[in-house]
């Protein structure tokens, strides 16, 4: 591997908490220590950590599909439990990025791809939630940008049965390295 970054994607808690609006529930939840333990390792080893979370206005039309989650100031936009708090602990490291998004692959309207660039990364990590969207769309994002992928199987989890059917997708059409 060359220079790698971890995506931690949409960890709030709408998507981890059981009271969330649109929860993944205790899948999500048991991931949590995973990848706080690999977020320490990329601090450690001085690589970069982006922590990209939906971030919705009140009346986004995303509203249409989805009950509402992610909205702005909310408590359900904020990081979930042990991650808000490592992210609290480190968010003035500058290897520490809070990237904001209103879409499910976090390369669309934001400045991902342009902060990966400035930091020489050729290969993102991905974790978090939805494995089926979010991370899936995202691994998509950063294949069709000439990132290499790699997916944490034990960091990754949804709200669906369509947990390694994705993963094994991303392996296919997007050549993921799948790791544990």
């Amino acid at each position: 591997m060359g220079n790698e970054a971890l995506l931690v994607i949409d960890m709030s808690n709408d998507f981890v908490d059981d009271r969330g609006g649109l929860t993944a529930g205790k899948p999500a939840q048991s991931i949590v220590p995973y990848i706080v333990k690999l977020a320490d390792r990329f601090l450690s080893e001085k690589k970069p950590i982006f922590f990209c979370m939906d971030a919705h206005e009140p009346n986004d039309p995303h509203f249409q599909l989805w009950p509402p989650h992610n909205v702005k100031g909310t408590w359900g936009a904020q990081l979930y439990g042990r991650l808000g708090e490592w992210f609290q602990t480190h968010e003035k490291d500058s290897n520490v990025i809070f990237i904001p998004k209103s879409e499910y692959d976090a390369f669309i309207r934001t400045d991902l791809d342009q902060q990966l660039k400035e930091h020489r990364i050729d290969t993102v990590h991905l974790t978090g939630v939805c494995t089926d969207i979010c991370d899936f769309l995202t691994a998509y994002g950063a294949y069709s940008r000439g990132y290499k992928t790699v997916a944490h199987r034990k960091g990754m989890a949804t709200f669906t049965n369509q947990h390694d059917l994705f993963l094994d997708h991303m392996k296919a059409i997007f050549k993921t390295t799948l790791t544990d």
